[in-house]
């Protein structure tokens, strides 16, 4: 029989912050875990720009526009006034960006059934149709590969950055001092921004050996891919890229060890 509270006295990394980080800190206490809530990415939007302003007043020309993450639409939305007309149709990776969207009042009209880029690229191909006008709102740190695949399969692509991710100084200075002093069991990872931010803390502060004796999980094949290139052991990556899933994951880890 499984532990009724798996995660006992295991202080687990959420690396987000406090307006994203509830229902996360909330799953880690069900289960008897610590959340340990640092935000290893923090956003802010870019200032208005003369590329924005055109992509914003050319908005009704486009066939499809991309939202790949909750934190876009936010962002895009806030660049948005009365002489933006109504958005053209709308393309979402991931059940949270579709949620966020929808509060927003707009319908998405294609989520594929995997959330990654690739998958997005797989589904979303058969749709298209060549010469679409597509715009792709994204953070300075996104990677190209939708844009590139589009534009190859005959997609006229644009892409804005409407936003800048960064890593907040009081983020960096609670991470070394909480690896340091051994406080973390379990290391979370969301995105491959939030480890590219983590090791750059581990590598400015001589962190390596104490990561050694966590327990490392994360959400996707992507964000396992760069865990893999700082040399690091991934120990739960789930099929669904869900923080649920995640968690389910890192436990299943924990009961086959303990």
């Amino acid at each position: 029989m499984l532990n009724s509270l798996p995660l006992l006295d295991k202080k687990v990394l959420v690396p987000r912050g406090k307006d994203q980080a509830k229902s996360f800190s909330q799953l880690v206490e069900s289960y008897g875990g610590i959340p340990i809530e640092i935000p290893l990415i923090a956003f802010r939007p870019i200032a208005s720009n003369e590329r924005l302003q055109d992509c914003l007043k050319a908005l009704g020309t486009y066939d499809w526009i991309v939202f790949t993450s909750n934190i876009t639409v936010e962002t895009f939305f806030t660049f948005l006034d009365d002489s933006v007309g109504a958005l053209p149709r709308v393309a979402v990776i991931g059940k949270k960006t579709e949620e966020v969207l929808k509060d927003k009042g707009v319908q998405a009209e294609f989520v594929p059934s995997v959330y990654v880029a690739e998958e997005f690229v797989e589904e979303f191909l058969p749709i298209l149709k060549s010469g679409s006008k597509v715009l792709i709102p994204k953070g300075n740190l996104a990677r190209e590969y939708i844009a590139s695949a589009l534009t190859e399969a005959g997609a006229q692509v644009d892409e804005v950055i409407i936003y800048e991710t960064y890593l907040p100084e009081e983020s960096r200075l609670k991470v070394r001092g909480m690896l340091a002093d051994g406080e973390i069991d379990i290391l979370t990872f969301t995105s491959p921004s939030t480890v590219d931010h983590f090791m750059e803390v581990v590598k400015d502060y001589g962190l390596h050996e104490q990561m050694s004796s966590c327990i490392i999980s994360c959400i996707g094949p992507v964000t396992e891919k760069k865990l893999h290139e700082y040399g690091l052991a991934v120990h739960a990556s789930p099929k669904e890229y869900t923080v649920k899933d995640m968690i389910k994951s890192t436990i299943d880890f924990l009961e086959k060890h303990r």
